[in-house]
């Protein structure tokens, strides 16, 4: 209910035999009593009354359930196994879709619902990527990530135990029917019927990107997804061969996925691998260097067009081969974003890593890089982007930069890399070409 009041605008029927109100709204002794129409019903009561309560969602034509309770198929008591059975039989009795059992619910911040017992998602920011788990847990994880990092997202979804609505239906609802989503992001631990979800994916393929977690690649993985969810994970492999015959992304951490869903999201894919590093400092450009070859990727050898730009306005004092350090600009955002510009018209550069740390003498350097940025154009390349400060120092000027005309804020250079890299991975997956890793 605290999930829902104050976000959502239209009606809401609490319903509770036992209470008057339920957060300052009337409660109905009965699903079937409310006289209005239902088309979504949010199930927490305890698991052996769970059948009852679907019988009334059916006789009421409730479109749709989000069934939060536990005890059922994740238990190690059979009789739980049995009970998700007999619910699975009255969905299909009443051609019921049910997200769960054992979920934390989902959330739409498009539509404004947030139909799950964590109110806290609301303050997510309102985006492209929709997030589709098979855990509450990496939900609440990508979640708090996606506020603290400023990821914009559509929808967060777990599937819990998946009763009758799985990946393949929830990937292709956000794929087909769902506009406002642009990037998919999958956390997958294990299921019963693996080649449903890679075929779904191959018949979608080329419509919108598909990012993916796998766990359980160990064997103790693998056991804990059997009690998580019920489902073996399976081989890892295996797994990573078949996500990316469907033209899904595998990624490797959570940061990865969340990092790589808001490239996507927000950045042109790059033509090529062929990358230039602008850097404030030294010392950071160095380590997004170091970091190009293990994202797949090669620094960019500039044209005698843009080594003349970036001569004329960086001092030789400064490294200006690529990668190019442009602390001399410090004092001059406009020739930060000239050169950022020079290396983007460059036809030998497919994409930019644009990097700056706080330091005293550079105090209003991210607020004038704003007012340059807002005067720009849209970006023809991705540029990830590395901007850190002390709490309170740059943090409007980054939230205002970030996801904005092709550019995306990450938390160090090697994440901005690694993104990258997976923006390029991407690209030959959606053209059917091979590449390592």
């Amino acid at each position: 209910m605290k999930s829902l009041v104050g976000n959502y605008r239209g009606a809401i029927y609490p319903v509770n035999p036992n209470s008057k109100q339920a957060w300052g709204i009337d409660c109905w002794s009965s699903l079937t009593s409310i006289t209005g129409v239902v088309d979504l019903a949010v199930i927490v009561v305890p698991a052996s009354l769970v059948p009852e309560t679907l019988h009334e969602c059916g006789k009421k034509g409730v479109k749709g359930v989000v069934l939060i309770t536990a005890g059922f198929r994740e238990i190690e008591d059979e009789l739980g196994g049995l009970l998700e059975d007999e619910i699975k039989k009255i969905a299909q009795l009443y051609d019921l879709p049910i997200i769960g059992p054992n979920t934390f619910g989902f959330v739409n911040r498009t539509a404004g619902v947030n139909a799950s017992f964590t109110s806290e998602f609301s303050l997510i920011r309102k985006g492209g990527v929709s997030l589709i788990s098979q855990s509450g847990g990496i939900c609440h994880l990508c979640g708090f990530l996606a506020i603290e990092q400023g990821l914009g997202m559509s929808a967060l979804m777990s599937l819990g135990n998946r009763c009758n609505f799985d990946f393949p239906e929830a990937l292709t609802y956000f794929i087909d029917h769902d506009d406002a989503t642009k990037v998919v992001a999958l956390y997958i631990e294990g299921l019963d019927m693996p080649r449903h979800l890679i075929e779904t994916a191959q018949s979608l393929r080329g419509k919108k990107p598909i990012v993916a977690l796998k766990a359980g690649r160990s064997e103790k993985g693998d056991s804990a997804s059997r009690f998580h969810t019920g489902s073996m994970a399976g081989n890892h492999q295996i797994w990573k061969g078949a996500l990316k015959q469907a033209g899904i992304l595998a990624v490797d951490t959570a940061e990865e996925l969340i990092d790589t869903a808001k490239a996507l999201d927000s950045c042109p894919l790059p033509a090529g691998p062929r990358i230039a590093i602008l850097s404030g400092q030294a010392g950071p450009g160095m380590i997004a260097a170091d970091t190009i070859d293990r994202a797949g990727l090669q620094l960019s050898n500039f044209t005698t067009e843009t080594q003349e730009v970036i001569n004329r306005l960086l001092p030789p004092i400064a490294i200006r081969t690529n990668p190019v350090d442009m602390g001399p600009a410090w004092y001059s955002p406009k020739d930060m974003l000239h050169i950022l510009s020079a290396t983007l018209d460059d036809d030998g550069t497919d994409g930019v890593i644009f990097l700056a740390m706080y330091a005293s003498a550079n105090l209003k350097l991210a607020e004038e890089l704003l007012r340059e940025f807002e005067e720009s154009d849209t970006f023809p390349k991705p540029v990830m982007a590395c901007f850190t400060a002390p709490p309170g120092v740059w943090d409007h000027a980054i939230q205002e930069i970030d996801g904005q005309k092709g550019m995306v804020v990450l938390p160090t250079p090697e994440r901005a890399v690694k993104a990258m890299g997976n923006l390029w991975r991407m690209k030959t997956l959606l053209e059917g070409r091979v590449q390592s890793g």
